[in-house]
């Protein structure tokens, strides 16, 4: 059994900010795996089931980013799981929008998230998959709670996208393997659709709606009515 946890702070007011994008990549597989039902325990929001194959335990901590720690403690104590049957999907200021990064272990920077995690559990060494929000222009508080740009948003789908496919890899084939598909993922440029003829690595989709990317063909979502 895996164990992945999102980070993000629970609420209408943070749900579609850049620190939530943990949560938004745990809600990606959610819906990938087809399961219709989760419930709270553990200070989380908790589904568990099988995908293409593996048994994997999503959360979504519900204490706010800096009490994270708390609720990664009690899942690990419940599922009886090692530190590496654990991943951690984070935010990231240090790496570009759209770029992934898996990581062994090591130290928490500057967010909070993991500094909690790290403190509670008393070790370092879980992995991590950071994914890039970008580098502040203003202060990083700021920056983080903050929605993504009309340009990210247009993007941000194919990113969750890749960020499940690298969860998937990392549950499958060890964190190793993982970083060597993934940590070398740039999204594609926001105008690649005028630039690659369909078929191409990251040009458009063709007539079915599939697009060709670094990682695969994958369906283009349509964008839902709450959408803008």
């Amino acid at each position: 059994m895996k164990v992945v946890v999102g980070l993000g702070n629970p609420g209408g007011r943070y749900a579609e900010t850049r620190h939530n994008i943990g949560w938004m990549v745990v809600d990606r597989l959610f819906d990938r795996a087809g399961w219709t039902r989760d419930r709270e325990r553990d200070a989380s929001r908790v589904a568990q089931g099988r995908l293409r194959g593996l048994d994997l335990v999503l959360a979504k901590p519900l204490t706010y980013m800096n009490e994270s720690g708390v609720a990664v403690r009690k899942l690990l104590a419940r599922e009886g799981a090692p530190l590496h049957d654990l991943l951690v999907v984070v935010d990231d200021i240090a790496l570009p929008f759209g770029r992934l990064r898996f990581r062994e272990g090591g130290g928490p920077g500057t967010h909070n998230g993991l500094r909690s995690i790290v403190a509670e559990l008393g070790s370092e060494k879980f992995p991590r998959l950071r994914v890039g929000i970008g580098a502040p222009d203003r202060g990083w508080v700021g920056h983080v709670l903050s929605d993504f740009t009309p340009e990210e948003r247009a993007r941000l789908d194919e990113l969750l996208d890749a960020a499940a496919d690298a969860v998937e890899a990392w549950a499958r084939d060890g964190t190793s393997k993982a970083a060597n598909r993934f940590n070398t993922y740039e999204l594609r440029p926001a105008d690649a659709d005028r630039t690659a003829p369909p078929g191409a690595i990251d040009g458009p989709p063709d007539e079915d709606g599939i697009r060709r990317t670094k990682t695969g063909w994958r369906k283009v979502r349509p964008p839902s009515d709450d959408e803008p």
